[in-house]
């Protein structure tokens, strides 16, 4: 029997201190930021997921974006070494977690990479190159899946933090996309669903078993996803946007057999 992790860290109460690129720094209410973290948990278990929750700490305000520190295969685990050197303390709880369910990999110096920057549909896994991870990085992705099957297809990104910002996965043959923020042409044999409207951060959804979880601040791109009969399920993730968050970076979600 298959069951499925979600592996998430609680909120650090240094947030407000952390890493941003491209949002300006404006106050984040930390207890709001917790509430809201918690209704994304229980949002996730209702959707099937056993939580496996991380303490939080002081000393690393972006923890609670534990997409970033690794990348979850059948057969491995990818831990990464973040493109913020501000991050790289956060790596070594989420190994220690991950390896009672996988055997373990790591991306080492120079190589960089976050885990938002990386899109896996199937056996294809694109690979954003930005500011956050590198060429080398990607080299040593490529090369520890490679015996697996993977095909690794890097891909521009423009105007945004990480690759999920721009694009994020709906099912195996559809991705909902910012088509400003990529090239359409990396995506050749996917649909593309642009949303083509005003909420330019909702391309960021993220699959949880057959459901799909989506940040409750997008209506008009959800009313378009309902029109194409996805089920969605949204929470409101706003406070920690605030941190250039959204729902894909604040769990590792992977299947276990019982």
């Amino acid at each position: 029997m298959i069951r499925l992790i979600a592996i998430t860290r609680d909120v650090s109460p240094a947030i407000a201190a952390c890493e941003l690129t491209h949002l300006a720094r404006e106050p984040i209410d930390l207890n709001r930021a917790k509430e809201q973290h918690r209704a994304y948990e229980k949002v996730l278990e209702r959707l099937g997921c056993v939580i496996e929750r991380l303490p939080a700490d002081a000393q690393m305000p972006d923890a609670v974006f534990v997409e970033d520190t690794a990348i979850v295969f059948d057969e491995i685990a990818v831990i990464t070494r973040p493109g913020a050197e501000s991050r790289r303390s956060e790596t070594p709880a989420v190994a220690s977690a991950l390896s009672r369910h996988r055997t373990l990999v790591h991306i080492e110096e120079p190589g960089t990479i976050d885990g938002g920057d990386v899109l896996v549909v199937g056996h294809v896994v694109f690979v954003g190159r930005t500011s956050r991870t590198n060429d080398a990085g990607l080299d040593q992705l490529r090369r520890a899946l490679t015996p697996f099957g993977y095909s690794v297809v890097p891909a521009s990104v423009r105007g945004c933090l990480h690759l999920k910002s721009a694009i994020t996965a709906l099912d195996d043959r559809t991705l909902l996309t910012n088509r400003r923020w990529i090239a359409d042409q990396q995506f050749a044999g996917f649909e593309l669903v642009d949303f083509g409207s005003s909420e330019s951060m909702a391309a960021n959804i993220v699959r949880v078993g057959s459901g799909l979880l989506y940040a409750s601040s997008f209506p008009r791109t959800l009313e378009h996803l309902e029109r194409r009969g996805y089920s969605v399920t949204t929470v409101d993730v706003s406070e920690l946007a605030k941190a250039e968050g959204a729902v894909t970076c604040c769990s590792l979600i992977f299947a276990v057999e019982r």
